[in-house]
């Protein structure tokens, strides 16, 4: 964008050739890749064909070339975008200093807010994960799943540490059922239903910590 005066006096701006062109793409691109996911969420990443995507988007499957050299760079986006988004903010739930206890609650409600913007994302995970990393360039899922199962194992033990949380639960077996529960919700979620993500999370949060059985602890570890 440029400035320059007018012959009154006043400031005007004009943009430099090309930006609108340039923003255009941009959005069309970002209209392809949701798309493309809503595609991959609901018939499988392997069954669904360039064709598709681009029958899907209005355009001849040359076209979807422009923006991507593959459908396998599309699902890396939409995948992408996910892990980076809600291990971002795990990681700032950590670093805000609270106890294990709050810091975990904060998780919880981080998870289950991905539901409704990562839908299509999280599906594809569930649907796709084991053949999606057989393959190099996927290689960055096994890691993002190891450092978001020890950021959760890590907050688990320091709250068994501080006294918070039971020290006879496996805080690996506690995590990955804790993980699956938030993100097979994506499966029977709806926004219209009766709860919403926010008070979804804090449903389970209450069954987290506080269970469900009254009276004395009937369990016992094996």
């Amino acid at each position: 964008m440029t400035t320059r005066k007018n012959s009154g006096g006043t400031t005007t701006q004009t943009k430099r050739p090309g930006a609108a062109s340039s923003g255009a793409a941009s959005e069309r691109r970002e209209h392809l890749v949701k798309l493309a996911a809503e595609l991959f969420a609901r018939k499988g990443f392997q069954a669904t064909t360039v064709r598709q995507i681009a029958q899907e988007a209005g355009i001849l499957s040359g076209s979807l070339y422009h923006h991507f050299d593959s459908k396998e760079a599309i699902v890396d986006e939409v995948l992408s975008t996910f892990l980076d988004d809600v291990t971002a903010r795990y990681r700032a739930a950590v670093d805000g200093g609270s106890d294990p206890r709050t810091v975990l609650t904060e998780m919880v409600r981080i998870g289950f807010a991905t539901l409704e913007p990562h839908r299509a994302a999280i599906t594809v995970m569930q649907n796709d994960w084991n053949y999606l990393r057989q393959f190099e360039r996927f290689n960055y899922l096994v890691k993002a799943e190891e450092e978001v199962e020890q950021i959760w194992v890590s907050q688990i033990r320091a709250g068994q540490a501080a006294g918070q949380l039971r020290d006879d639960v496996d805080p690996k077996v506690t995590y990955r059922m804790i993980r699956d529960t938030i993100w097979v919700a994506v499966r029977w979620f709806r926004p219209d239903g009766r709860l919403d993500t926010g008070e979804l999370a804090e449903h389970f949060v209450t069954v987290l910590f506080d269970g469900l059985a009254t009276g004395h602890r009937t369990s016992h570890r094996a």
